[in-house]
């Protein structure tokens, strides 16, 4: 039985739904915030640090930007 996800169609459909587009907005700004605290830090600070930080930090102003952006 093959799941539908897995399909080309399937897959076409989850990368055009608002939600992973929104997904991937997060991990790239999320990973950009990897960099920039890495670079500070002097070495490679890890993801799940990064990711915290970030949720802690800076995704609520980010969130409020991106509803903004969308009215």
């Amino acid at each position: 039985m093959s799941n539908s996800l897995e399909t080309g169609s399937g897959t076409d459909m989850v990368k055009r739904s608002s939600l992973y587009r929104e997904f991937q907005a997060e991990r790239e700004e999320i990973l950009r915030h990897k960099w920039i605290e890495s670079e500070k830090a002097g070495h490679d600070i890890g993801f799940e640090r990064a990711l915290t930080d970030w949720i802690v930090k800076h995704r609520a102003k980010w969130r409020r930007g991106r509803q903004h952006e969308k009215n």
